[in-house]
């Protein structure tokens, strides 16, 4: 069972080259390492069933999103070639990939080159033959042409970070977990969330949490930080957390009956982790340069959907696909987001706040 107690040390002496289990105190694992029977859902698949029945997601996996819409508008058929652009755990490519076959070509990247690793032995064990390259999808364009092609049916990104990167507090994304404020999605990325704390002044800290996370409170919590970090460097996800609730005038023990309440209660330094994680990645600049060079890369005919989780990357989404309209490289757009039904939120909590948009190039002629 799920909950069962690990032995006593002595209890039981492990044959020689066997790993032993993780142990853990009480009845149920709390760590992240110490989840080993969530990490392994190939092995224990009653578990992630278990887990995911009380609305959670198992520990180290990613359940895709928008899922059957996104088959529905990017319409993938056999023969063609399809770049899934975040490719993360592979939710989504492992849903393409049957059904650009026969004959059909799947290429994935992503900059987090520890989760491809992952994620590429995953696809192969599944069928799944795909061509993987750790890459800023901000480059598509140097992409398509490393790989010889001139040109995509289907390009699809999902811009939310992955349930693996959350999950673990090594990577520092989460204020659920204690760990590094690292927040970076690849070694490419140069500064850490705590080194930009350590960096930005109060007004251009206070400019990204407004711009980037909507943070109401955002001038509050840049000068807490200022003056923080006066003291003591901020290095761990719990110092930050405490320091925005401390900002907001919130207690640890009211915020945790008001959750317990309403579990769905957005959690006061959620919009500030969520605004760093963007400032470390350069996930606007990038999403930018996507959305540019996206339709000198699509065949004609072709189609672009990206998944995005915040209201500031949806209007550039929206605004971008507006333009391309406008001036003639799109034939169609999505007239709205598209959104979780009550069925995925009820199932997968964290799809909540996806918005999908879609875009197809005209049958003829050539961008500009």
């Amino acid at each position: 069972m799920h909950g069962e107690r690990e032995e006593s040390p002595g209890a039981d002496t492990p044959a020689p080259g066997r790993r032993r289990r993780p142990r853990y105190r009480g009845t149920h694992p709390r760590r992240f390492a110490e989840r080993y029977k969530e990490l392994a859902p190939e092995k224990y698949p009653e578990i992630a069933a278990h887990v995911r029945a009380q609305g959670r997601t198992p520990a180290g996996t990613h359940v895709p999103v928008l899922v059957p819409e996104v088959l529905a508008a990017l319409d993938p058929r056999p023969g063609e070639v399809v770049a899934d652009l975040t490719l993360g755990h592979g939710g989504h490519a492992l849903a393409l990939w049957p059904r650009i076959q026969p004959g059909g070509r799947l290429y994935g990247l992503d900059l987090d080159g520890a989760v491809l690793a992952r994620t590429r032995d995953r696809l192969a064990a599944a069928g799944a033959e795909i061509t993987v390259e750790e890459s800023n999808f901000a480059g598509l364009g140097s992409f398509l042409r490393r790989h010889d092609l001139d040109g995509c049916d289907v390009l699809f990104a999902d811009l939310g970070v992955s349930s693996l990167q959350i999950d673990d507090p090594a990577r520092g994304f989460s204020y659920k977990h204690d760990g590094p404020l690292d927040m970076r999605m690849g070694e490419s990325r140069r500064r850490t969330a705590a080194e930009l704390l350590a960096t930005l002044s109060a007004g251009e800290l206070a400019t990204a949490l407004a711009e980037l996370a909507d943070e109401p409170q955002a001038a509050a919590i840049a000068a807490a930080v200022v003056a923080a970090r006066a003291r003591a460097p901020l290095q761990s996800t719990r110092d930050l957390t405490r320091l925005v609730l401390a900002a907001k005038g919130i207690s640890p023990r009211v915020l945790g009956a008001a959750r317990r309440a309403d579990p769905d209660l957005l959690h006061p330094a959620a919009r500030t982790f969520q605004a760093l994680r963007m400032l470390v990645n350069e996930e606007r600049g990038n999403l930018a340069a996507l959305l540019r060079e996206a339709p000198h890369c699509l065949k004609p005919g072709g189609r672009i959907g990206i998944v995005s989780f915040h209201s500031g990357e949806d209007r550039l989404v929206a605004e971008a696909f507006a333009a391309g309209r406008a001036a003639g490289f799109y034939a169609a757009i999505a007239a709205a987001a598209i959104r979780p039904g009550p069925a995925e939120h009820r199932a997968n909590p964290r799809s909540s706040s996806a918005r999908f948009r879609w875009a197809r190039r005209g049958d003829a002629g050539t961008v500009a």
